[in-house]
């Protein structure tokens, strides 16, 4: 059984009067930046992760 969307709002009533709203601010910002670093990671170590493409030589290229 799912909880209802007044269900939800009261709770999220509740959370804001326990942690006030400039807590909850801080926490997003925060979850937000862990995030964001985590995938600028996850770019990076694609980027060392790829190996260069080599390009084949054709006969007439070495004869020049």
């Amino acid at each position: 059984m799912a909880p209802s969307i007044w269900q939800l709002l009261i709770i999220l009533l509740v959370v804001v009067l326990l942690f006030g709203t400039k807590k909850l601010r801080n926490l997003g910002q925060d979850l937000g930046g862990a995030i964001k670093g985590f995938k600028d990671g996850m770019k990076d170590a694609d980027k060392e992760n790829a190996e260069p493409v080599k390009q084949i030589e054709t006969p007439e290229q070495k004869s020049e």
